[in-house]
């Protein structure tokens, strides 16, 4: 049995990416909702940092039960 490290290695690399981008723009989201005062700018803002993450989740779901 031997294990192809590259594979591995881009396996590893595309997930830490994701993730922390993913995490990333929740914050983003969150301290967009955080604002003092609320200004509708910075609200539409992390609405549409939610729905990215809402998105990139979907995806994610769409991809493991399509296979």
């Amino acid at each position: 049995m031997s294990i192809d490290w590259h594979a591995l290695g881009s396996v590893l690399a595309v997930t830490l990416v994701s993730t922390v981008g993913l995490v990333g723009v929740f914050t983003l989201g969150v301290v967009g909702l955080s604002r003092p005062g609320g200004a509708a700018l910075a609200r539409s803002g992390a609405y549409a940092c939610f729905a990215a993450c809402t998105a990139a989740v979907a995806w994610g779901i769409w991809l493991i039960v399509a296979k």
